[in-house]
């Protein structure tokens, strides 16, 4: 076995059958997204909740949407438009071009809820977004289990003063009363998750057609390691590409202390080499 990281990454890929994707926030920032990683980060991200001082956990909380619903609009229809309009990065474009040789192509799996995978041109069908999507809506209440497109809200946001300008907060079209994003919050009793168990359903059948899958775990936080532990507990070959926390065992895969794209490049270089070889 060779000490070359990333050629030990393609040697991997290069026998596999199928690739999970596992993703955390790291994916999105050499799309410029933030990462919120701390209230540092995320207060620089939001400038006007420091002044407040609500941080992370404060603001993405369904009890938000209760005391002041129009602060906690101004943050998700900032985040709502901010997505729709980010890029998404080159190496997007790269784990499609490993994953298309492969019998059973690759599965998405992310705690991201940006949209970024299916915005990149990921089937929607091979995608699993365990917290949720800003991209839909549910009733505050809920009054119903029920979740719709935020695809006809167009946020108009003061993003000074951290507020909701638009005439309307969003409404649930059920009952009338306050609408929300469909995403897993912090302290969240109430989310709707019919949609992302439907999800599920779709990764479990892919996972049992698969015999020699491999996974690429990109950016994924420690602090909360939901996407860590998914990879892990499957006990497929793990590359974990992560420029601050990329340990992993040899018996299980390799790490690589690097960001998304570059390590993804290097990958794609050395395994288009290695599915050359004799």
């Amino acid at each position: 076995m060779t000490d070359d990281p990333i050629l030990r990454a393609a040697t991997l890929l290069a026998s596999a059958d199928g690739l999970l994707i596992t993703a955390g926030a790291g994916m999105g920032v050499d799309s410029g997204l933030p990462d919120f990683r701390g209230n540092d980060g995320f207060w620089r991200a939001y400038p006007a909740l420091a002044r407040a001082g609500i941080d992370f956990h404060a603001i993405a909380n369904p009890e938000a949407f209760e005391s002041d619903p129009r602060r906690a609009w101004d943050f998700y229809g900032h985040r709502l438009a901010l997505y729709r309009k980010t890029v998404p990065h080159d190496g997007f474009l790269v784990l499609q071009s490993i994953a298309s040789p492969l019998r059973h192509g690759a599965f998405v799996v992310t705690s991201n809820v940006d949209g970024q995978f299916q915005k990149a041109g990921f089937d929607e069908r091979q995608i699993l977004e365990i917290h949720g999507s800003i991209h839909y809506l549910q009733c505050c209440r809920p009054c119903r289990d029920t979740v719709w497109t935020a695809g006809f809200i167009d946020p108009e946001t003061d993003d000074d003063r951290c507020e909701w300008t638009s005439p309307e907060l969003p409404r649930c079209d059920g009952c009338g009363g306050l609408g929300r994003p469909n995403i897993l919050m912090f302290n969240d009793l109430v989310w709707l998750d019919s949609r992302a168990e439907k999800q599920l359903e779709h990764f479990e059948t892919w996972s049992q057609k698969v015999t020699a899958p491999v996974v690429i775990e990109i950016g994924a936080g420690v602090d909360l390691p939901s996407i860590r532990r998914l990879g892990e507990r499957r006990g497929w070959p793990l590359i974990r590409i992560n420029p601050r926390h990329s340990q992993v065992p040899d018996e299980i895969g390799v790490g690589l202390p690097l960001r998304a794209t570059e390590a993804l490049k290097l990958i794609a270089k050395a395994l288009t080499d290695v599915r050359k070889e004799p």
